[in-house]
């Protein structure tokens, strides 16, 4: 069972997503917030496997959430939901360590696609959205220093988190334990100077290892 907390400023387009998500089998609505400070209180309280997070809320808002998230070092796995797909929102989410980053005009089948594909290790982004990112990734430059500190392993680990594996997938790829593809990981995001999967998949892309 998916265990999800939605946040959202407006009472309706939470209702409108717990209705739903209430149909799937394999989902369960833990909480709901109407602003930053109670998603992160809710987070903790409940300890959700993700979050639907909006931007725009009151008080602390989406990337302030998702900040201080990532602080308590929850485990919970953010995909933002917004109506906002613009440059600066989007990227500064990311930074924050979104996990995905969906727009409202999402299909309700597609949005529980990616609660299920962000709860198994992927990234789910929007097709405008992902465009706009190829579109960033493609003006970056050649690959910096640090990139020649990663072991031919752990590269192999960061081109597959790059096309979406999940760590069990890497694991049947390589023919390693999945434990050890988790210390891959580890090692790559200190070696990199990242903070989690998204970042090192964007990572890769930058700099033309897929």
């Amino acid at each position: 069972m998916i265990r999800v907390l939605l946040a959202d400023d407006h009472a309706v387009v939470r209702q409108g997503l717990r209705t739903f998500l209430d149909l799937q089998e394999d989902i369960e609505v833990v909480a709901e917030a109407g602003d930053g400070e109670t998603t992160i209180d809710a987070a903790r309280r409940t300890q959700p496997d993700v979050v639907l997070l909006d931007l725009v809320m009151p008080g602390l808002d989406g990337v302030g959430a998702l900040k201080r998230l990532r602080e308590a070092g929850l485990r919970a796995r953010v995909i933002v939901l917004t109506s906002f797909g613009d440059d600066d929102k989007l990227f500064a989410a990311l930074r924050a360590g979104a996990a995905g980053y969906l727009l409202k005009d999402v299909e309700p089948a597609e949005l529980v696609r990616s609660i299920r594909s962000v709860a198994d290790g992927h990234t789910p982004l929007s097709p405008t959205i992902a465009t706009r990112i190829v579109e960033e990734i493609a003006q970056g430059g050649g690959a910096p220093a640090q990139l020649d500190d990663l072991t031919p392993r752990e590269r192999d680990v960061l081109v597959l988190i790059a096309r979406g594996r999940s760590n069990k997938v890497i694991a049947l790829e390589l023919g390693v334990a999945e434990k050890t593809v988790k210390t891959h990981v580890s090692h790559i995001l200190a070696k990199l100077g990242l903070t989690d999967r998204t970042q090192a998949a964007l990572y890769a892309v930058r700099h033309g290892l897929v």
